[in-house]
């Protein structure tokens, strides 16, 4: 079943963060087909107090101007001159948190996956957040998709205990200083598809 707006309406993006792990990631390919994959690995953006989000300090452009709306849209940005990023914006409108999907384990349409991604072991499909939009066809033309319409949302499909999910720094951020450190990354333990342990 499809996730209601509400989930993603909550003020508390770190707990978003970890309730979005077990959930389904759906994308319709060109011909209309599932891809799906369930998420094993997120990091949480806290807005404007947070050194290493992209509306740090309420910081406005036309890139990032999604992040404000209200949650339950998709963020699509491109880094690296290379891999674009898939975040879901969480909470009330003027409110730009979001959540960074960095790791995802094939479900549905792997074929198509290993097609995208080319040679490589199934375990490196999707184990990044560049790596899972090139496998499920994710790009900028996402960018600011509705999660209730349908081309792109994520289902209910398992839930992981406590004990089963790790909390630790994010990834790449060197730059944001104290926030740096900030234990914002969550993922399922022992997940083969989880980008770095």
């Amino acid at each position: 079943m499809k996730l209601v707006r509400d989930f993603f309406l909550r003020e508390n993006t770190l707990q978003i963060a970890v309730d979005l792990l077990g959930k389904l990631l759906v994308v319709l390919s060109g011909s209309g087909e599932r891809v799906s994959a369930m998420i094993v690995e997120t990091e949480a953006y806290l807005g404007e107090i947070d050194k290493a989000a992209h509306s740090f300090n309420r910081r406005r452009t036309k890139r990032n101007e999604i992040t404000y709306a209200e949650g339950g849209h998709v963020y699509v940005f491109f880094i690296y001159g290379m891999y674009y990023q898939l975040n879901f914006v969480t909470g009330p409108a003027e409110h730009p948190h979001v959540v960074l999907i960095r790791a995802v384990e094939p479900v549905e349409g792997i074929e198509i996956m290993r097609e995208r991604r080319g040679p490589v072991p199934d375990k490196n499909l999707t184990s990044g957040p560049g790596k899972l939009c090139i496998a499920m066809g994710i790009d900028k033309s996402l960018n600011g998709e509705n999660l209730a319409d349908d081309r792109i949302w994520v289902e209910d499909h398992k839930t992981f205990a406590p004990d089963e999910i790790a909390a630790g720094k994010r990834i790449g951020i060197d730059y944001a200083e104290e926030y740096a450190e900030m234990p914002w990354r969550f993922w399922v333990t022992g997940n083969h598809f989880v980008s770095k342990l």
